[in-house]
């Protein structure tokens, strides 16, 4: 266990030097490397092969666990800011990866934003501005935070009065 929660923190770190260096894809495979490693130690999953007669997995402590929580939640949100930055972007994995940093960290402000992105090029602009909305709250003096609210605001005005003209015409 501690062996591989060592390796995936490696693979981690190697990856953010290659995020650093403006090397998104070998940043990206560096991310899996690192998530890979921790599959199969999470705690509260059965070991695959435990019902082949396999021996089951040594407890983990409870620093273990934070441990590996932490590795994989940095190791999603660091994979959805890598995969903005390659072509073409793959938008419904960034969605993806920063839902999966939500359900662990609900506030965490980037992974907001990369999920609001993400729905907003998704064309889910009432996705797009909840989360937006949320992240403005916590970093209210980011520009590109504003500024990808007000597309999806823009964006659901438009459809909403698009609505309103339809309507419009249906009952005169």
């Amino acid at each position: 266990m501690e062996q591989r929660l060592r390796q995936a923190q490696r693979y981690k770190e190697e990856g953010n030097g290659c995020y650093q260096a403006g090397r998104p894809r070998e940043a990206a495979g560096r991310y899996h490397r690192a998530l890979l490693q921790l599959r199969g130690l999470e705690p509260r999953l059965p070991p695959p092969l435990q019902a082949l007669g396999a021996r089951s997995r040594p407890p983990t402590t409870p620093q273990q666990e934070a441990t590996l929580r932490r590795i994989q939640t940095d190791c999603y949100n660091n994979l959805a800011a890598c995969l903005l930055r390659m072509e073409p972007v793959n938008y419904e994995r960034v969605k993806e990866y920063s839902l999966k940093v939500l359900e662990r960290q609900p506030r965490n402000a980037k992974a907001l934003y990369r999920a609001g992105v993400a729905a907003y090029h998704l064309c889910n602009y009432e996705q797009a501005r909840h989360c937006l909305a949320q992240a403005a709250q916590l970093q209210p003096r980011d520009t590109s935070v504003k500024h990808y609210l007000e597309l999806a605001e823009s964006q659901l005005s438009a459809y909403r009065q698009k609505e309103k003209q339809l309507y419009a015409g249906m009952f005169e």
